[in-house]
């Protein structure tokens, strides 16, 4: 049996949980509303305050979506109880972060300032070099977080770029002057 397919998922007080036909799921709480289609196979039940996900059979297949399944409520269960955040540094001589209304501008070394708008549900708040990314949506969060990485990526001789907070960076040695 899937270890983490099996294991119930509690709903916390405050949080409602709907299953609509074609396992369409809604969870509202207090930070806002998810939805999603998940996987038709998978028999999703409410039991009390619990939700339930059981595979039909052990085929290969069925296996793996039984796990992502009940990942995939219970992420959306954290994401409106308590929400995602991902923090991201940004290091690097004259490389800065600006936030104005809800407009990001990078200031990378390239030759013009690169401008990125926050999406729909996600947050960008600019704390000296630091960059954090909230929202409720964490597939949301962790993609717009990876596109603002991607302007400029961290190197691995000075470390300039952006990079995760929790990111460790395999420093290299640079070339050494000829004798």
């Amino acid at each position: 049996m899937s270890r983490i397919g099996r294991m119930p998922i509690a709903i916390p007080a405050g949080v409602t949980v709907d299953i609509a036909e074609n396992n369409k799921v809604t969870v509202k709480g207090p930070k806002g509303t998810l939805e999603r289609v998940l996987p038709g196979e998978m028999e999703i039940k409410l039991e009390g305050a619990e939700v339930v996900v059981s595979r039909p059979n052990d085929l290969k297949k069925m296996k793996s979506l039984h796990g992502l399944t009940r990942t995939l409520i219970h992420n959306m269960v954290v994401g409106v109880t308590e929400g995602y955040a991902k923090k991201l540094e940004v290091n690097g001589v004259g490389y800065r972060a600006a936030k104005a209304g809800k407009k990001l501008t990078l200031s990378l070394g390239y030759s013009h300032p690169v401008e990125m708008e926050d999406p729909e549900g996600i947050e960008t708040v600019v704390e000296g070099n630091v960059i954090t990314v909230k929202g409720i949506d964490k597939e949301k969060v962790g993609q717009f977080a990876a596109e603002i990485r991607d302007k400029r990526r961290p190197e691995p001789y000075k470390g300039k770029g952006i990079k995760y907070a929790d990111e460790t960076i395999r420093r290299k040695v640079g070339k050494t002057g000829k004798k």
